[in-house]
């Protein structure tokens, strides 16, 4: 009785925003009343006071839940809730996630696979008019400064199309979801076969400082956007599918609601960052900046967002605490 009160609080402590149903809210207020009882009852013995102390944390935490005293429109705190929300989501829909990011890896591999086997397959499989030539002499006229005058200028405007095409392409792999997910994954799949056959079209013509260079410092936070993006498309086609659940269909999304919200969210503040470092950092190569550096930046990038929604949001240590009193029962 205790686990599952426990349990309970684990989940709510970790959605705040979660609304529970009649029967879970009858049910959650039946084990904070056993709780409370047992901890009176406890009182009255030469109980371990580990015991007593730890049943007393779990019906402090339930009061605190039930009698909650949140004041409706009180001073927002978006950065504590990005910062905590996000990464809580994103843990528990992880396998949502993994099959956004299986549905890319797919498609780079075949994209790899028929630009290998015809490389006149370039012209179908890359639709960037500047991706279609020999990548030497695109590096080449890159390293050589052509086209540095007003260099920076056109980076300012091409920032803005990129963060604007990265939302719109993002919002239509999260909105494709109403397809029941297959026109979120065939477009996660495109965009792999586009960035597999760039790949190795650059690995092929012996340019892999250039392609990491340019890639990694703005891939390594766009790429797992738009995977979260397809995340919350697969979130919003599991709740329309229902998996066998006899849950109304409103009922459905109305759970799904606030995990969408802080998934696109994310999507959204990776992408504004993705879109600055692409245009002032990935559009100057060497000698400029040393693709060394790039690289380096890039790395970090990734292992920084790795720590971000791996780390961020975990419960306290005082959860931590009361599970490990949980072992004197």
């Amino acid at each position: 009785m205790w686990d599952e009160l426990e349990s309970w609080l684990d989940r709510l402590e970790a959605d705040p925003g979660r609304r529970l149903n009649l029967a879970e809210a009858s049910r959650f207020h039946y084990l904070y009343q056993r709780g409370a009882s047992d901890l009176v009852q406890l009182a009255s013995f030469a109980a371990e006071p580990q015991l007593r102390q730890y049943l007393e944390s779990l019906v402090a935490r339930a009061y605190g839940e039930i009698h909650e005293t949140r004041v409706a429109g009180g001073r927002p705190r978006p950065v504590q809730w990005f910062s905590r929300e996000v990464p809580r989501v994103f843990r528990r829909r992880w396998r949502a996630f993994g099959i956004a990011a299986a549905a890319m890896l797919l498609g780079a591999a075949l994209g790899m696979f028929f630009l290998a086997v015809d490389p006149d397959a370039k012209q179908a499989l890359l639709p960037f008019a500047h991706l279609q030539g020999d990548p030497a002499e695109r590096v080449a006229a890159e390293e050589a400064g052509e086209g540095r005058a007003g260099l920076a200028e056109r980076q300012m405007g091409f920032s803005a199309k990129l963060m604007t095409h990265n939302l719109r392409v993002s919002i239509g792999a999260m909105a494709l979801g109403l397809t029941w997910g297959f026109g979120t994954l065939l477009l996660l799949f495109y965009n792999g076969v586009v960035l597999g056959a760039v790949a190795l079209d650059y690995l092929q013509s012996g340019q892999g400082a250039f392609l990491a260079g340019w890639l990694l410092p703005h891939g390594t936070v766009e790429i797992p956007a738009c995977l979260m993006a397809g995340q919350a498309g697969l979130v919003l086609a599991g709740a329309l599918l229902g998996r066998g659940r006899r849950q109304p269909l409103g009922d459905r999304l109305r759970e799904v609601r606030s995990d969408l919200v802080a998934l696109m969210a994310g999507v959204a503040v990776l992408l504004v960052w993705a879109g600055l470092v692409e245009a002032f950092l990935s559009q100057n190569h060497q000698p400029v900046l040393p693709y060394g550096l790039k690289i380096a930046f890039g790395l970090a990038e990734l292992a920084g967002l790795g720590c971000f929604l791996g780390l961020a949001g975990r419960p306290g240590a005082g959860a931590g605490e009361s599970r490990r009193a949980a072992h004197v029962r």
